[in-house]
């Protein structure tokens, strides 16, 4: 799935480059528009009694995003475990395809009601394997 997403001024520092943080906040803008295309969204999620947690997220940046550019966040599932799953978050520039950095983040599934981690239903579990290529959610309004 890729997600379209506009770098704004506010999230760059002195030398127009983007914050190292607001890749973390915009992987995680990625993850809700993923889970919405494959579970229905994180309320649907919440409804079966179940959530998700991070429990790690790994960054490796290659080059800058600067303000002003359309981002392209590719997600991709890259392993699902008994109750954990990875999902690698690609960050590229819009126009012309330029790497930018990858994220590596992986969820915890735990109960709503105690808290505790759970194994990935079925259901679950079958939609992070079939994952959401093809689908394209723009955020970034005209790019």
């Amino acid at each position: 799935m890729e997600v379209l997403v506009r770098v704004r001024y506010g999230e760059c520092d002195a030398q127009n480059v983007m914050f190292n943080a607001r890749y973390m906040d915009l992987a995680d803008v990625a993850f809700t528009e993923y889970e919405r295309v494959i579970w229905g969204g994180h309320q649907r999620l919440l409804g079966a009694g179940l959530d998700v947690q991070v429990v790690s997220m790994r960054i490796d940046w290659t080059a800058a995003a600067c303000f002003d550019d359309v981002l392209s966040l590719r997600v991709t599932t890259e392993r699902i475990g008994n109750s954990s799953f990875t999902l690698r978050v690609h960050f590229s520039r819009a126009k012309d395809g330029a790497a930018l950095a990858t994220a590596n983040v992986t969820y915890v599934m735990v109960d709503t009601a105690g808290g505790g981690k759970v194994s990935i239903p079925e259901p679950q579990r079958t939609a992070l394997q079939a994952g959401a290529e093809g689908q394209r959610i723009n955020l970034a309004g005209d790019s």
